[in-house]
């Protein structure tokens, strides 16, 4: 596509747009920070050629909507480039030094099987062999105190191995270096020295915490992906430069923040979860635009069902976040993700039972109704054939729809299973659903929730297919389909805040002793943390600190994250922080010993920098509350053939009101509404969909 200049007499403008990278498509959210006016759009990913589809994004978004590249004041993006880097095990050639006798610590893990119940199950394949991983002769306690200095002799013929072994970079990792890294930044500076042809990460600047295995792990996953994310994002300012983009990219963060390209190649770990977390801080703007605060939000793409809870307006956060086959124990937004996403491929085993993905067709050649050259039935398939699709444009125009197709590959399927096409297709949908159905419930388990207080939240292309019909299993009474759900996740990193998370490991008692410790320590995290937002980032504006501490009664092996006031530390109030731990402790399980000692095992910073939100006006009132259906199609639900209302999403109005069972098609994705549903648009036109008993 040619960009073409703004004629010389409009005014300018100013747009900040947000981009985020799926299975199948790229979105793109744009943002006049004038009239906040919104224009989205889809373009088809290229896997083959990684970073043409942004570059196509720009060129459609000036061509439809006139917004030119030298507008564009700021930009954010989430990529996968690091994720699939690690599933596709296509990283770096990674070497590891460790302190001599614990050569075996990322091996031995936490001696948990990923499957506790198989006999056969076997752990991953680690990031790093062991022929590649090096002891070296040093020690320091617990406490920082240097027992045995490092051996540099002994150092230097490690690096002298490694460099004869051929690989790109150096992980350090030395006992109790969250304590103090001096010996790391030794061993670093002398591997500078003697071999500057590697790149070097030490688990004390990477994720400086206790736990040697947890430390080490999170600067595996950082070096792995490190040369292919630097040079993703070096490719990136690039080509936004090339094309006049006046604003440096920024990146969206597993936290759900955002920081800029500089930090994002050192950094590199902080955005394997870019894009499931942006998708979350998306929703969680919306829905408290709706007057919602507890949402389930399901995240639907073209290969993966995202899951995640928001609770009293706040998404929930954690660590231990599992990446591939690798946890990451870097703070993140708390998501599940199951391989069952629209391009999700519908198989049959060898017993003849219907079994879907997590194979996915992706965007080549995508689903068989796309017509690029699928040959196995998907969802999508499924939603075409149970005709639910095909009524309006698809992606804005991207893809088409071959109805006949979906028919060709349901049957070539209900063949095999020996059912109908009809009841296959249904049966596909029903089992896609039964799967995201399983971890709900774990996920609801695992917050002690009840889901009836919730509203679900489906986006992404396919959520809103699917939401009505997991919402029905569930017993949620409300499901509320944002304006344009399939871009929540570019909406989110638009409106994402600066954010950073810095860690103190301090692993003392909660008694007077202690606050000279937990005072420097403190100190020393708002020092970080200041120079992060202030130098790293360039901020100028105004700093949020939210301090918070990972404690736990003494004896237990795992801690709970504990909100705390920075007062309570400087001004000694310790009583004031074992009494909110004593509190959240009997908030998670019911339970707690007041008499019992508490430790502090770590404490925790994060600042942030607030972005500017849309202000948006509400829309008009229709009218009339009667929505008025563009036409009657003729769908499979529910066993029988009926007679559904289509409506256009674009013609659904502040007020509008519809019973289903009904169909709203919209440029982004399709809302299936299956018998049982009232319709509600608000001003912010937001669908809002009530099971009738509870209307």
């Amino acid at each position: 596509m040619t960009l073409r200049r703004p004629p010389a007499h409009r005014r300018t403008m100013s747009w900040r747009i947000g981009v985020d990278i799926g299975g199948t498509f790229i979105d793109f959210c744009a943002l006049e920070t004038g009239s906040n006016r919104f224009e989205t759009i889809k373009v088809l990913t290229t896997p083959d050629e990684p970073g043409k589809e942004l570059l196509d994004g720009l060129a459609l978004l000036h061509e439809r909507h006139g917004i030119a590249p030298e507008e564009v004041v700021s930009f954010v993006h989430g990529t996968t480039v690091g994720i699939n880097t690690i599933i596709q095990r296509k990283g770096s050639r990674l070497a590891l030094i460790t302190t001599a006798g614990f050569e075996d610590v990322i091996e031995l893990a936490r001696l948990r099987m990923p499957d506790m119940y198989s006999l056969f199950c076997a752990r991953p394949e680690q990031l790093i062999p062991r022929d590649r991983i090096y002891g070296v002769r040093q020690r320091q306690f617990a406490s920082g105190e240097v027992a045995e200095p490092l051996d540099e002799g002994g150092l230097k013929a490690v690096i002298a191995a490694i460099r004869a072994k051929g690989v790109d970079g150096v992980i350090v990792s030395f006992l109790h270096a969250y304590r103090d890294g001096a010996h790391e930044a030794q061993a670093k500076a002398l591997i500078a020295d003697l071999a500057p042809e590697l790149f070097v990460f030490t688990t004390s600047e990477v994720w400086p915490v206790i736990r040697e295995y947890e430390r080490t792990t999170t600067a595996i996953l950082n070096g792995y992906v490190h040369p292919r994310v630097a040079g993703y994002l070096t490719a990136l300012e690039n080509a936004l430069a090339s094309r006049g983009v006046p604003a440096g990219p920024m990146l969206t963060k597993s936290n759900g923040g955002v920081m800029n390209p500089q930090t994002g190649k050192r950094a590199c770990v902080n955005m394997l979860l870019s894009g499931t977390a942006s998708g979350v801080i998306g929703a969680a703007w919306l829905a408290e635009q709706a007057g919602s605060g507890n949402i389930l939000t399901l995240d639907i793409g073209g290969t993966s069902a995202d899951l995640a809870l928001i609770i009293d307006g706040e998404p929930q956060f954690g660590t231990g976040e599992v990446v591939g086959d690798f946890p990451l124990f870097l703070p993140s937004v708390s998501v599940t993700s199951i391989g069952s996403g629209g391009g999700s491929i519908a198989w049959a085993d060898d017993f003849g039972v219907l079994k879907v993905g997590p194979e996915s067709a992706g965007s080549t050649p995508g689903p068989a109704c796309y017509g690029r050259g699928g040959t196995r039935a998907t969802v999508t398939d499924a939603m075409a054939a149970s005709g639910f699709l095909g009524h309006s444009p698809l992606a804005y125009n991207q893809i088409g729809m071959d109805r006949a197709r979906a028919d060709a590959v349901i049957g070539e399927l209900a063949a095999k299973i020996g059912q109908t096409p009809q009841a296959t297709a249904e049966a596909i949908i029903a089992v896609a659903v039964s799967e995201m159905f399983v971890e709900v419930n774990k996920l609801v388990a695992r917050y002690g929730v009840d889901l009836r207080d919730f509203a679900l939240m489906p986006f992404g292309g396919a959520g809103p297919m699917l939401g009505c019909f997991l919402a029905r299993e569930l017993g949620i009474p409300r499901v509320l389909v944002p304006r344009r759900p399939g871009v929540v996740s570019a909406l989110g990193g638009l409106i994402a805040d600066l954010k950073g998370d810095f860690i103190q490991t301090v692993f003392a008692a909660a008694v007077p002793e202690s606050l000279p410790v937990l005072r420097d320590a403190l100190a020393r995290l708002k020092r970080d943390g200041l120079s992060w937002i202030r130098d790293d980032q360039t901020f100028a504006g105004p700093v949020v600190e939210t301090l918070t501490a990972d404690m736990r009664y003494h004896g237990q092996s795992f801690e709970i994250e504990v909100p705390l006031s920075e007062a309570w530390l400087t001004e000694g109030d310790l009583a004031a922080v074992t009494e909110a731990f004593h509190r959240q402790h009997l908030a998670i399980y019911d339970f707690n010993d007041v008499e019992a000692e508490v430790q502090i095992v770590n404490l925790r910073l994060v600042v942030s920098g607030a972005t500017p939100r849309p202000n948006l006006a509400p829309a008009a009132q229709a009218p009339s509350a009667e929505a008025k259906p563009e036409r009657m199609i003729e769908v499979w639900l529910d066993g029988a053939r009926h007679e559904v209302a289509l409506y256009h999403r674009d013609a659904l109005r502040n007020g509008h009101r519809f019973a289903g069972p009904a169909v709203v098609a919209q440029q982004d994705t399709t809302v299936c509404i299956p018998e049982g549903f009232e319709a509600q648009v608000d001003a912010w036109l937001n669908l809002h969909l009530i099971l009738r008993s509870e209307a």
